[in-house]
């Protein structure tokens, strides 16, 4: 792709039904129980160690997940075709332990792999980008200290790169004594992320004796959670949760054999937003009210701005109010926060400002998209106020010029959006979107009928 993407203005309202990938946060969960589950499971599209799953995303993010499960001698038969993969599971156990993976900018693949490996018998290095380097981990790094695991940092305290030997390998020096007895007990702060949370679930069958975790923050549950803890309820993993403690119980075991994965709704957001914009209608396939991604609370804002959200049978539309009528809206964001980026944008085009609350925690994210947001649209001449946790977006017409992306994936599809409305909005590094949909903008110039 081009270091350099200019968005086609669109002349008139979107009228558009589009396939999206498969969703990321499901495609590496599914991917992280395949590994733990005994046998083969399979994945569409993704294959898991005998689980089939099907609608497996490929992108950057999966690659390095899949890349990092061979690397720990997993057998792994995948099929991009197909959006395929099998994973031959091992019951708990890593095939080999000794390896080096790497996993990239991909903070799913980071949280997941490294409480696996810190609950084994093995010692590996765990190796990530630049931009994964700058992302919170201390407190599943503390955590898995607290049981025993051993964690040397090779660069900065922590965070990546690490080499960790996990708590049942003899070299950590770890009590095992514990282990037939009650059920491991931990605290948990999940301010700065709910994947340490989804990392520890998801590796309870690697616990016999069980699992209680205590939540220490004010944060105690998200979508993300309860996307983990419906997987885990399919799979024959039942989590109890009080509000404020989450408990497995002993000998949990993965029993599920085929995974289909539902498209990705925070990909189907932005093709959303684009009717929402221009007053047309987008229809994304497959997409139904019973998805549980928690960026289906997009929909709802969506209708709230006046938008009209209707479910069919191939897929969820949605269609645009006429022309200038889209309204503004004040809307907590913390538990679908993905979509902020996507509000952002289309803010300049509301007829009164558009507020969004309790977001602060994405400033520790890809990038620290807050201030991207900000800083974007400013460069773009829209006023905003940015806060520590929210920002004012009022409503403008954004000036033409170049979107820096920081490396972002959804900052560089979220403001693409600019450009279906004004002309000569270029985004710099288009590349940037391989981590989770890397077609974006190729199905962003058949949709709008730009010229390759």
């Amino acid at each position: 792709m081009k270091e350099q993407y200019e968005v086609k203005r669109l002349d008139r309202p979107v009228d558009w039904t589009v396939d999206v990938p498969g969703s990321k946060s499901m495609t590496n969960r599914a991917l992280l129980m395949a590994a733990l589950t005994e046998g083969t499971v399979e994945l569409r599209g993704v294959l898991f160690s005998e689980v089939k799953l099907e609608g497996v995303l490929f992108s950057d993010d999966s690659r390095h997940f899949l890349e990092s499960l061979v690397s720990l001698g997993f057998m792994v038969d995948i099929n991009e075709s197909e959006k395929a993969v099998t994973v031959l599971g091992c019951g708990g156990n890593i095939p080999k332990k000794q390896a080096v993976i790497n996993v990239g900018s991909a903070g799913t693949a980071a949280r997941f792999l490294t409480a696996m490996l810190g609950f084994s018998d093995g010692e590996y290095t765990i190796e990530a980008s630049e931009q994964m380097k700058k992302r919170p981990m201390q407190e599943l790094f503390s955590l898995l200290t607290g049981v025993g695991a051993k964690i040397t940092y090779l660069e900065t305290e922590g965070h990546l790169p690490v080499k960790i030997c996990g708590r049942r390998n003899p070299k950590a020096g770890a009590d095992q004594s514990k282990a037939d007895g009650n059920p491991l007990q931990l605290s948990l702060d999940i301010s700065k992320s709910t994947q340490f949370l989804s990392a520890l679930l998801l590796i309870s069958p690697m616990i016999p004796q069980g699992l209680d975790i205590h939540i220490t923050s004010e944060k105690t549950d998200g979508s993300y959670i309860r996307i983990t803890r419906k997987m885990l309820a399919d799979a024959g993993v039942e989590v109890k949760y009080d509000g404020r403690n989450y408990r497995i119980d002993p000998k949990a075991v993965y029993q599920k054999k085929h995974y289909q994965i539902e498209p990705d709704v925070s990909a189907a957001c932005y093709f959303y937003a684009a009717a929402a914009i221009t007053g047309g209608r987008t229809l994304v396939k497959h997409v139904h009210k019973d998805n549980s991604q928690g960026d289906m609370k997009f929909l709802d804002v969506l209708a709230q701005m006046g938008c009209t959200v209707t479910e069919k049978a191939d897929g969820i539309e949605v269609t645009g109010p006429a022309e200038d009528t889209l309204k503004g809206i004040e809307i907590d964001m913390n538990d679908f926060s993905d979509q902020a980026l996507t509000l952002a944008a289309m803010a300049p085009f509301c007829k009164s400002d558009v507020h969004i609350t309790h977001i602060g925690h994405i400033r520790g994210q890809e990038c620290d998209r807050l201030h991207a947001m900000s800083e974007e649209l400013t460069k773009r001449g829209i006023t905003c106020t940015e806060e520590p946790d929210a920002i004012t977006i009022k409503p403008g017409i954004p000036s033409a010029g170049i979107v820096t992306t920081y490396e972002d994936h959804r900052v560089a599809m979220s403001f693409a959006l600019l450009g279906l409305k004004v002309d000569g909005i270029v985004i710099d590094n288009p590349s940037c979107c391989r981590k989770t949909f890397e077609n974006y903008f190729d199905l962003l110039d058949q949709l709008s009928g730009k010229d390759r």
